[in-house]
């Protein structure tokens, strides 16, 4: 669940980088590559919270989290954030996988207790 949050949450952060990516970009360019990069992104970030309950899509939040930070070649405030995000994601991996664990021990105490 937390690990869920942290993504949703990075949905937010890569529209935002966006709107600044648009803001930073050459007067004439295109616009479509930021759009679709961040879309992409976002799209993955989704993807991963619905998926973050399998390896899978905790491999892939975990990409995601590499993508934020390298999209700070683009927009260098995300190197910071990027690395914020991907701080508060392994944070959200440990103590998610504890919460687990305490949940997962104290349902086998109860069934013992319990019959």
């Amino acid at each position: 669940m937390l690990c869920s949050a942290v993504l949703t949450f990075e949905v937010f952060v890569v529209l935002f980088a966006a709107l600044v990516a648009f803001g930073l970009r050459e007067p004439g360019t295109s616009v479509g590559p930021i759009w679709g990069v961040a879309g992409g992104l976002a799209l993955l970030c989704v993807v991963a919270a619905g998926l973050v309950r399998r390896p899978s899509g905790i491999w892939l939040g975990s990409a995601v989290q590499l993508l934020l930070i390298a999209s700070g070649v683009v927009v260098p405030t995300m190197f910071v954030m990027g690395t914020v995000f991907a701080a508060i994601w392994v944070v959200a991996l440990v103590l998610g996988r504890r919460i687990d664990q305490e949940r997962a021990e104290r349902e086998a105490v109860e069934d013992r207790l319990n019959p």
